[in-house]
């Protein structure tokens, strides 16, 4: 029997595990506490994890370790947390210097950048990794290094760079107005996404996950032109740099994709994540890519794990398994994050359906009955 890290690993290399393995990309503040109820009433008052004392972070942290332990969850997602500059209730500055409007409800809303022009370039300092950015990591490791995937999360250098021109606007007009200093740009934030992955494999990375989205459901975000030409040398280059160092990684995107997808594979990718089921034709990918890459999420959190019932539930779960387990190469997960919409017992009821329903036979079929 694999544990949770050959299980991501194993498919990640699209070969059969024992079973399907099941992670997530993250989870919110409010859904790891609502998930972790089930399990302790040890839990800190629901916020932001910027403004929580040092405590209260240790409490959500410990939330979540033993939500991953009680639903022998495979991987753990773990991202960069550097100290980041209180503006007030809702705004945080960055160590990068870029200005963001908090969210209960998912990703932080960039609301201004250092480099407004090519000439801020010229003063600008970029952060440095630090290995008190990265404690979550090192606090994961020591408790299941070895057991479980432990997935560095770090941003792509399209999301980086949009960032820190102020937003993506921004930067569409710097493709076309000064192409210089998008590869200058593009260039500060690859140099430092390889320094971190470095020192979080360092520190007990098993896998690195390339955020950033590059379209939404009807349509790309960035033309496939100009992302080859601002955006896919420097995946290639961080691909290239985690696969020389024995590592898996994959890329988050939502929305629909399709037009880069060959792209992404040529890339190197090992995984894409997460197969968006409004936009996205799960059977389709697996026929037409199911040889190429490892095959990740699929289960709707915008509708099936926030409004529908348990069966509900267990049955796309059963159908997800049923397309893209045969043969290996998938890994369960919902459409993008488990955030504070999605029903604690939907999640649960998830988790355990994959368990059930996930396990492989000799010949690399699901056992669904």
């Amino acid at each position: 029997m694999l544990n949770g890290r050959e299980r991501m690993i194993t498919a990640l290399s699209l070969g059969i595990p024992d079973r399907v393995p099941h992670w997530e990309l993250a989870y919110n503040e409010a859904s790891i506490i609502n998930i972790a109820k089930n399990f302790t009433d040890d839990l800190p008052p629901a916020g932001y994890i910027q403004s929580m004392d040092a405590e209260s972070k240790i409490k959500l942290i410990n939330a979540m370790l033993l939500m991953i332990e009680e639903l022998d969850i495979d991987g753990l997602t773990l991202r960069v947390f550097p100290t980041s500059e209180i503006i007030d209730d809702e705004h945080v500055r960055d160590d990068w210097g870029v200005t963001f409007q908090l969210s209960p409800v998912g990703e932080a809303t960039v609301i201004k950048g250092p480099i407004k022009d090519a000439s801020d370039l010229k003063s600008y300092n970029p952060p440095s990794i630090q290995e008190s950015d990265l404690l979550a990591l090192i606090y994961c490791a020591e408790r299941f290094k070895g057991q479980r995937a432990l997935v560095l999360s770090l941003q792509c250098p399209f999301r980086r760079s949009w960032n820190l021109v102020g937003g993506m606007d921004k930067l569409f007009y710097a493709y076309m107005e000064n192409p210089d200093m998008v590869h200058q740009i593009a260039r500060i934030v690859t140099d430092y996404t390889i320094e971190a992955l470095e020192l979080g494999v360092k520190l007990g990375a098993d896998i690195i996950s390339l955020d950033g989205d590059l379209a939404s459901n009807t349509n790309m975000l960035i033309s496939p032109k100009h992302f080859r030409e601002y955006v896919k040398p420097y995946y290639s280059e961080i691909v290239e740099h985690v696969h020389h160092m024995g590592l898996k990684v994959f890329k988050h995107t939502d929305g629909n994709h399709m037009k880069i997808f060959d792209d992404l594979i040529e890339i190197g990718f090992n995984g894409i994540h997460p197969i968006q089921p409004q936009c996205m034709d799960l059977a389709e990918i697996k026929e037409k890519y199911g040889d190429k890459i490892c095959l990740m999420g699929n289960i709707d959190c915008m509708e099936t794990l926030v409004k529908k019932d348990l069966r509900a539930v267990e049955e796309e779960v059963k159908r997800a398994i049923e397309i893209a387990a045969p043969g290996g190469g998938y890994i369960l997960a919902s459409s993008n994050t488990i955030h504070p919409g999605v029903k604690d017992s939907n999640y649960i009821a998830m988790v355990n359906a994959a368990h059930r329903y996930g396990l492989y036979d000799k010949k690399g079929i699901p056992v669904i009955s």
